[in-house]
């Protein structure tokens, strides 16, 4: 055996013999140890006992000792008792673990540590932000749910932040979404009077509601659904098998509206097209519909031949004739509510019924129609969008995101009402919606979420119903049928295009009264009037309606 082998045998046996020494003279230990406490109080109790007060105490001490050593068995339990007490002395106490750290201090404390960059000047006397300050300085308020999730801060800037530039707030909303988690969306809300800024985390939108008849009025259309405090309104829903009430984001289009028209963007996959069609099945009850499918994908192949449903065009031919005769069919509108106006009479109903013109990436027809040379099919939406209001036209065109430079102005000035779906950044907000976003969007935006913008007002957060394509086999079963469920069948309406024609006069029938039942007959032609001078009023021809393109729908 070798020096080493020895070596690592002894030192294994003195490991052992030590462990098996501590396990035998562990309670000697332990009462060594308490022996030793109890003398060391016993010295500090003497030390501390005044010069004048030791006579005294000392005598005590020896008269209790005398009286326990008279007592029957008393040094035996005076011994118990010290060998107890010097166990529980000298028992290895375990040190409680410090206490953690407050979540929420540390939190805000990195917010305010962010701040301070933006928020001081080397010219403040007393800044309000500084760096090593205390953050409750600053914050007037907070809240923390119980994950340890900022819900609420309010805190106070300095008034000499430029707080009115949109890329000032821009900068100070990102520093706090960065650091309060990128997992939820957060509302700013700045107060400009009191210098004072409100950060609000927002729920999630509910995503389970499928398309479905919803309770509306005349003209109203539902985009989507928001928070409760974005609108006063709530509408009964059906969802995930119950009946609840939403915050809707209703859509108001007819003569009366000051956005008859709407343009939606949005990021591939974030559901443009969803929002098309959902939009198309509310609408199908009460007008008629065309629509282009500019990408030709067949996104709306389920609305092909249905009642109501003029055409679905997918090729660049089809559009530019389906377009045409929207833009004829508009001014024939416009010409008809004229000529009821000068005349006194109501219009025709047909120039009554709501028309759509449902355009679904026209920016790829407009780089096919450049490439082929032929017009660019968003030239013949100039008349629908000048004059839809008025003759009961309605235009939705559904883009890209990164499309919006390839929209002609006018589509965007007469598109007034704004949708975006998908991740939004703060310069492409203001791009797209018209108005600064005051909402910080999560890092995860799922299908169908994003933000509307109607009357002028701030944008508002939106989720569109599930309104999949019927035939995508990779769709819920139960949100197909939903949309199933609401497409019209020859069997659900009961107008059709031959109602809607005028009713030709019959001669009324010959009077068959015999000569025995009374008649009433007045002469007037003995009375006197005074003649009438009105000028000669010359009428306009109606102008025809062309047809429309008999094309079959083609997709490519």
């Amino acid at each position: 055996m070798t020096f080493t082998e020895h070596l690592a045998r002894g030192r294994s046996l003195a490991r052992t013999a030590g462990d098996h020494a501590a396990d035998m003279f562990g309670p000697l230990i332990t009462i060594g140890r308490g022996l030793r406490a109890h003398l060391a109080w016993a010295k500090n109790w003497w030390a501390n006992t005044p010069k004048d007060k030791r006579g005294p105490a000392l005598f005590l001490v020896v008269a209790v000792v005398a009286a326990v050593a008279l007592l029957p068995y008393g040094p035996l339990l005076a011994l118990l008792a010290l060998m107890g007490s010097a166990a529980w002395a000298g028992r290895e106490r375990v040190a409680p673990p410090p206490p953690a750290p407050d979540t929420s201090n540390l939190k805000l404390a990195a917010i305010y540590t962010a701040l301070t960059p933006y928020l001081v000047h080397e010219s403040d006397p007393d800044p309000l932000y500084a760096h090593g300050g205390d953050f409750k300085d600053a914050f007037s308020g907070w809240e923390f749910d119980e994950e340890g999730r900022l819900v609420q801060l309010e805190l106070r800037y300095p008034a000499y932040f430029t707080d009115t530039e949109p890329q000032s707030r821009a900068r100070i909303e990102q520093v706090i979404h960065g650091k309060v988690g990128r997992s939820r969306e957060y509302r700013f809300t700045w107060d400009e009077e009191v210098n004072r800024l409100q950060v609000t985390a927002l729920p999630p939108l509910p995503g389970d509601i499928a398309a479905q008849r919803f309770v509306t009025a005349a003209g109203e259309l539902v985009l989507g659904f928001t928070d409760t405090t974005s609108t006063n309104r709530m509408i009964p829903v059906h969802q995930d098998g119950a009946q609840t009430h939403q915050p809707p984001v209703l859509w108001r289009t007819g003569p009366r509206s000051a956005e008859p028209h709407l343009l939606a963007l949005g990021t591939p996959g974030f559901g443009t097209s969803t929002l098309l069609r959902s939009l198309a099945l509310q609408a199908l009850p009460h007008g008629e519909i065309v629509v282009v499918d500019g990408a030709g994908t067949g996104e709306h192949a389920c609305l092909v031949g249905r009642p109501g449903v003029l055409t679905v065009e997918t090729s660049l031919h089809g559009a530019l004739a389906a377009l045409e005769w929207a833009a004829t069919e508009t001014q024939r509108r416009l010409d008809a509510h004229n000529l009821a106006k000068r005349t006194g009479a109501m219009p025709p109903a047909d120039t009554l019924r709501p028309l759509w013109l449902l355009l679904d990436h026209p920016s790829e027809l407009s780089e096919l129609a450049q490439a082929e040379g032929r017009p660019d099919p968003q030239e013949l939406l100039e008349i629908p969008l000048r004059h839809g209001r008025t003759a009961h036209v309605t235009v939705v065109v559904v883009d890209r995101l990164d499309a919006l430079e390839r929209i002609r102005p006018g589509i965007r000035a007469g598109c007034k009402a704004r949708v975006v779906l998908g991740p939004l950044s703060q310069h492409m907000a203001l791009d797209a919606l018209g108005a600064p976003l005051d909402i910080t969007p999560s890092s995860h935006t799922p299908p169908g979420r994003g933000y509307a913008r109607l009357n002028n007002a701030a944008p508002v957060r939106l989720q569109v119903p599930a309104t999949p394509d019927p035939l995508d086999d990779e769709a819920p079963i139960d949100q197909r049928d939903a949309v199933i469920a609401l497409l019209p069948h020859a069997d659900t309406r009961t107008e059709t295009t031959s109602d809607l024609a005028p009713i030709p006069a019959t001669p009324a029938p010959a009077s068959t009264s015999t000569p025995t039942e009374p008649t009433l007959s007045l002469d007037l032609s003995g009375l006197e009037h005074p003649p009438l001078d009105l000028p000669a009023v010359e009428l306009p021809p109606m102008p025809q309606v062309p047809p429309m393109p008999t094309e079959a729908p083609r997709f490519l």
